[in-house]
């Protein structure tokens, strides 16, 4: 393998690590960060189940986000959703062709779906990044990591389109050079520059997503807005420093 090669194989293995154990801790943090009051956001669910079908609407379909602003949730729906397809397009690269998942990813549908959906994660990039610079007051909160962060993605988007309409990569060696991350019997990577920017770029997504503000994914769960039932009538909340206070004990 060329030295190339083996630098990008250390770089991915160190952006996994930072990925995986920055988002781990931040769960846990989330997970163990206390509620003192009840505050879900009205009208809320008197039930568990209720919760439940509350998370799955907010997270599936950005219910809140529909109701705030119909122009927002568009843009935002769009790129999620082709994120999404773009993910299992994606995961041909790091199965191998005898995998029982293969037959779901490697078809028609979802090879095609995945392609032309980049259109549209295209236009939702673009619309949430118009946003940044036309609504006043959106524009008064943003930071400059906001207006990178979206043009981060684009350049991912923008390098990805381009290899597939465009310029393409030898897609063989690119699956063996991922499969061989996972089996650790590492492969040359295909040298085209295009390839190389996309994968420089989604390895600064990487390291640097445990810090930025798209820890929303996990943290939508953790949200006592959303994950709280409306009963502070029937059950008194507390949270649990408060119940070891109020019992007496320290463990």
């Amino acid at each position: 393998m060329t030295a190339l090669s083996w630098a990008y194989v250390i770089m991915f293995y160190l952006a996994m690590l930072i990925l995986f154990v920055g988002v781990t801790r931040k769960i846990i943090q989330y997970a163990r960060t206390p509620a003192p009051l009840k505050i879900p956001t009205t009208p809320a669910p008197t039930t568990k189940a209720g919760v439940v079908w509350r998370m799955i609407t907010e997270v599936v379909l950005f219910n809140s986000l529909f109701k705030a602003n119909r122009w927002i949730w568009i843009f935002g729906w769009l790129f999620h959703f082709a994120l999404l397809l773009a993910f299992f397009r994606h995961l041909r690269y790091a199965l191998a062709p005898d995998s029982i998942f293969w037959p779901l990813v490697n078809n028609w549908l979802v090879l095609n779906a995945g392609k032309y959906g980049a259109y549209a994660m295209l236009i939702g990039l673009l619309g949430l990044l118009a946003r940044r610079f036309l609504v006043d007051r959106v524009r008064y909160i943003s930071s400059p990591s906001d207006y990178l962060m979206l043009v981060l993605i684009l350049g991912i988007a923008g390098s990805g389109m381009y290899m597939s309409f465009i310029s393409r990569v030898d897609i063989l060696e690119l699956r063996e050079f991922v499969l061989g991350l996972f089996y650790f019997a590492w492969q040359p990577l295909p040298s085209d520059a295009v390839l190389l920017t996309h994968l420089s770029l989604v390895l600064i997504l990487m390291v640097i997503f445990p810090v930025s503000k798209l820890l929303h994914a996990p943290g939508v769960f953790f949200s006592p807005t959303r994950n709280q039932v409306d009963n502070p009538r029937e059950q008194r909340h507390l949270a649990a420093w408060a119940r070891r206070l109020e019992t007496g004990t320290t463990s």
